[in-house]
């Protein structure tokens, strides 16, 4: 991924927050008749290694996990706020024109080999630790244990665990870091004015990004 420096993080605590904020990753593999791509939740253990380890699933008939193996070269791809910004937001363009829309996003790569696992046990704990994650903030969490044993049983047959041992991690704040403070504040306002929830969250991401 090409990163200029303004827009670069490398720092563990924000990237992880980022991946742990937006589960769905597009895990990326190439394969013999070109690349694949799918998209999965992921649980991460940031002490499993030294970048983290990042856990999932597929359903059986999935053959991600029997191309995969034992382990193969993969990128998973987590992704941010992101929004649309208009020229029209910066006083700078008043003055001289030169101003043109770009896009403004958060993203985080995350490299590493992907093996297959095919355990139950390991699946069964897997799948408590991504419950326990994501039922959380619920009035009443929902736990396994609520459903019948031998239901959970016949839909444990029909999934394989999937794990990713990150090797790198790359990340990437496009938020407007190039432009002048009063460029920023141009932007910050045009997009809480959008009064949407995707356009406040950026809005939050220029806000706490300065320019390096």
């Amino acid at each position: 991924m090409f990163i200029p420096p303004a827009f670069a993080e490398n720092a563990p605590a924000p990237l992880h927050a980022l991946m742990r904020a937006h589960p769905l990753a597009a895990v990326v593999i190439a394969r013999d008749d070109g690349l694949d791509a799918n998209h999965i939740p992921l649980y991460l253990d940031a002490t499993a290694s030294a970048a983290g380890t990042l856990r999932g699933h597929v359903a059986r008939a999935n053959p991600l996990w029997r191309a995969c193996g034992a382990g193969i070269p993969a990128l998973a791809i987590f992704r941010g706020p992101d929004a649309y910004i208009t020229p029209g937001w910066y006083p700078g363009k008043r003055a001289d024109g030169k101003a043109v829309p770009t896009w403004n996003y958060v993203t985080v790569h995350a490299h590493g080999r992907l093996r297959a696992i095919d355990d139950a046990q390991w699946l069964r704990a897997h799948l408590e630790e991504l419950v326990t994650e994501h039922e959380a903030g619920e009035a009443v969490p929902w736990k396994i244990a609520d459903a019948p044993p031998d239901y959970i049983e016949t839909l444990l047959r029909g999934i394989v665990g999937i794990e990713l041992q990150i090797t790198r991690l790359e990340g990437k704040w496009k938020a407007s870091q190039n432009h002048p403070a009063a460029n920023r504040e141009g932007v910050i306002e045009g997009l809480r004015k959008r009064g949407t929830c995707a356009a406040a969250a950026m809005a939050q991401v220029v806000r706490e990004r300065e320019p390096q």
